[in-house]
C-alpha cells in the first residue's frame, strides 16, 4: 500500500472510531425509558407507570437494564421459579431504596405456592424470610395475599385469606421489625374477584389491591377503582393484554401492546401496571407507552383486536357461566391456563396446574347442553373453548 492510500486509510478509521461513542451515545437516547411516576395510595412511595412482572424473568441482567430504562417496580413471587433467586443476583448493583419489590405469601418453586387458610403467623413469617434470603435484601416494600378468588369457589372459604387473625399479626411484627413495609392483595378471579377486593379495600388492612383489568371490559371493576381511590388505597393492575395475543393482522396504527397499556393508564384510579417483560426488545416496545396519553389511533388497533378475539377471549375474572356448568368444570381457570399456553408462552406451566385441577374440562367431550354457552355474558363458545383447552393441556382425551 502506498503511504498515501495508507494516511488516507487511516485517517478514515480514526473518524469511524472517533465517532463510534457518539453514536453509541445517540442511540442510548433513543432508547424508551419510563416518562411517569406516580404514588402508590397514600404509601408515599412512587412507581414508574410501566413496571416489571418476573413472572418470566431470565436472568439478573434484565433487573439492570430495566432500571436503568428508569423502571423501579419489582413484582416477584417465592413461585415464580428462580425470579427472587435472579433478583438477589442483581441486588449488590443495586441502590436499594431506589427500587420498590413486591413479593407474595408463598411457597418457593412450584405455582401455585400460596399460602392455603388456615395458615400460621409464622408460616408467613417464615415466607417472607425466605424472600429476603433469596433476594439478599432486608426488607419488602409490599407483601402479597396472592391470587384470592382462585382457591376455592366460596367466598367465604377466602375470606379466611383475605382476612386471617395469623396474617394480620405476622404483618404487625414483620412491619415493626422492619422487614415488610406495606400488604397487599391481589386477584385474577376466577372467583368473586370484584368482592373479595372490595372487602379487603374496606378493612382498612390493605394498602395496595392489584386486579385484573384490560379494555375488554370489566363492567364492576370501575367501581371498585373508584372506592380504592378514595380510600387511599394504591391500583396496579395486571392482565392489561387481554389474553396478549398475537397481532397477525394488519392494524395498520399503533402497536397494540402499547395502546392496551395506555388505556389502562388513562383511568386515573391505577397507579402504574406490572407486565411480564422477557427480553430487550419488550422494553423497547412496552415503555414507548410510559407517560403517553391514549390516542384516537390507539383505541382503532384496541377495537381491531376486540373484533378479532373479543369472541375467543374468556374475561380473567367473570365466570358468569360456570354456575350452568352441569359437570362443575371450573370453566375460567381452566381457560386461563390455556391463555398461559397458547399465548404466554407458558406451556410446562399451564400444563402442570391443569393436571392439579380437580374439576378440569374432560366431561365437555361428552356435554351436549351447552348451558355454558348461553350463560356467556359475551358470546363466546366456551364449550368449543374448553375442549380445545383440554386437548392442548392433556397428552390425552
Amino acid at each position: 500500500m502506498k503511504r498515501r492510500d495508507f494516511l488516507k486509510t487511516s485517517a478514515v478509521t480514526t473518524a469511524v472510531i472517533a465517532a463510534a461513542p457518539f453514536t453509541a451515545q445517540a442511540a442510548e437516547k433513543e432508547k424508551s425509558k419510563v416518562r411517569r411516576y406516580q404514588e402508590i395510595g397514600k404509601t408515599g412511595l412512587k412507581m414508574s407507570d410501566i413496571s416489571y412482572g418476573t413472572g418470566r424473568l431470565p436472568s439478573s441482567s434484565m433487573i439492570l437494564r430495566a432500571i436503568d430504562r428508569g423502571i423501579n417496580y419489582f413484582d416477584t413471587a417465592p413461585d415464580y421459579g428462580s425470579a427472587e433467586e435472579y433478583i438477589g443476583g442483581a441486588m449488590k448493583k443495586i441502590q436499594r431504596d431506589k427500587i420498590i419489590i413486591a413479593s407474595k405469601f408463598c411457597v418457593p418453586y412450584s405455582y401455585p405456592g400460596h399460602l392455603p387458610p388456615g395458615s400460621k403467623k409464622s408460616d408467613y413469617i417464615k415466607a417472607v424470610e425466605g424472600s429476603l434470603s433469596r433476594m439478599k435484601t432486608d426488607y419488602l416494600d409490599f407483601c402479597f395475599v396472592h391470587a384470592i378468588g382462585e382457591q376455592s369457589k366460596s367466598k367465604d372459604e377466602e375470606m379466611k385469606r383475605l382476612l386471617s387473625d395469623e396474617l394480620f399479626s405476622a404483618v404487625q411484627g414483620l412491619k415493626k421489625t422492619g422487614k415488610m413495609r406495606f400488604l397487599a392483595v391481589s386477584s385474577h378471579g376466577p372467583d368473586n374477584m370484584e368482592s373479595l377486593l372490595s372487602e379487603a379495600v374496606q378493612s382498612g388492612q390493605y394498602d395496595m389491591i392489584m386486579p385484573s383489568f384490560n379494555f375488554l371490559k370489566f363492567p364492576r371493576i370501575p367501581n371498585l377503582l373508584r372506592e380504592a381511590k378514595k380510600r387511599g388505597v394504591g391500583v396496579i393492575a395486571m392482565k392489561t393484554l387481554a389474553g396478549a395475543k398475537d397481532m397477525d393482522f394488519d392494524s395498520k396504527g399503533s402497536a397494540f401492546e402499547p395502546a392496551a397499556f395506555k388505556w389502562v393508564l388513562s383511568h386515573p384510579e391505577v397507579n402504574g401496571l406490572v407486565i411480564t417483560i422477557k427480553r430487550v426488545s419488550d422494553l423497547d416496545l412496552y415503555l414507548t407507552a410510559s407517560g403517553e396519553p391514549l390516542t384516537a389511533s390507539d383505541r382503532k388497533v384496541l377495537d381491531l383486536y376486540a373484533r378479532h378475539y373479543g369472541k375467543r377471549y374468556c374475561r380473567t375474572g367473570c365466570n358468569e357461566c360456570e354456575s350452568d356448568c352441569p359437570k362443575g368444570v371450573s370453566i375460567a381457570t381452566t381457560l386461563r391456563y390455556q391463555m398461559y399456553f397458547n399465548d404466554y408462552g407458558m406451556e410446562k406451566h399451564a400444563m402442570k396446574s391443569y393436571a392439579g385441577l380437580q374439576d378440569c374440562a374432560q366431561p365437555c367431550f361428552i356435554c351436549d347442553n351447552e348451558l355454558c354457552v348461553s350463560a356467556c355474558p359475551y358470546g363466546l363458545p366456551v364449550s368449543d373453548l374448553l375442549r380445545e383447552a383440554h386437548k392442548t393441556l392433556t397428552f390425552t382425551v
